[in-house]
């Protein structure tokens, strides 16, 4: 029988293999936060965000029953940074060649695979407080509010777009995150052309609404 693995061993290397793959990044020309102060989601949606967009800097929560659904959402926010995303999820099968059709490129992803739920939020606040990296996804179950305002001050702290993807539909209570979100699949729609069911169930400074869209990978854009 092997012997259980060590905690804090399995952290330092996980810290050693993000610290590398961030150096190659920082070698690189990086993106002041100035210049990327928003991510764009649609015209109407934005006229409901505050700051006319998704803010950097700050954690956004993705509330899904529908794995496809709110790893697509996601994957369109994070195509629309400049720069290296870090995706976290201890699935080992993320189907990065899907995303391609949300406009994110392999080449632009860092995945990271914790063996545990606490090491995937440890790696979540290191990777939010690189300046280096433009956004990081953590696919995670509820979070409390401790943890969701570590995260959100990490993400304020490195300028980053921070993503929870819940798999659960409702939310669990109060969050820290900016804006809290439910994504569900329109069952009628064409395969060929994804189409979703987007709530904004909260929005620091915001107003709650709801769209249904399409998403149209020729324009790269939600079509409502």
């Amino acid at each position: 029988m092997g012997s259980a693995s060590d905690p804090a061993q399995d952290r330092r290397a996980l810290l050693e293999d993000l610290r590398s793959r961030v150096l190659v990044i920082e070698r690189g020309e990086r993106i002041a936060s100035q210049d990327r102060p928003v991510v764009p989601v649609s015209a109407p949606i934005d006229a409901a965000l505050p700051d006319g967009g998704l803010a950097l800097g700050g954690v956004h929560e993705i509330l899904t029953e529908d794995v496809g659904a709110g790893t697509g959402f996601a994957a369109m926010l994070l195509a629309r940074l400049s720069g290296q995303v870090v995706w976290i999820s201890q699935e080992e099968d993320l189907g990065v060649h899907g995303l391609v059709q949300f406009g994110l490129q392999p080449e632009a992803l860092l995945l990271v695979t914790p063996s545990r739920p606490e090491d995937g939020l440890w790696a979540m606040e290191e990777a939010l407080r690189c300046p280096a990296i433009a956004g990081a996804v953590l696919v995670t179950g509820p979070t409390d509010m401790t943890t969701a305002r570590r995260l959100q001050l990490a993400a304020e702290e490195g300028g980053v777009l921070g993503v929870l993807l819940c798999e659960r539909r409702e939310a669990a209570g109060a969050t820290a995150a900016l804006t809290r979100w439910r994504v569900a699949p329109q069952r009628e729609a064409p395969p060929c052309r994804p189409s979703w069911r987007l709530e904004l169930l909260r929005s620091r400074g915001g107003r709650p609404g709801a769209w249904d869209v399409q998403w149209d990978r020729e324009a790269r854009e939600l079509r409502h």
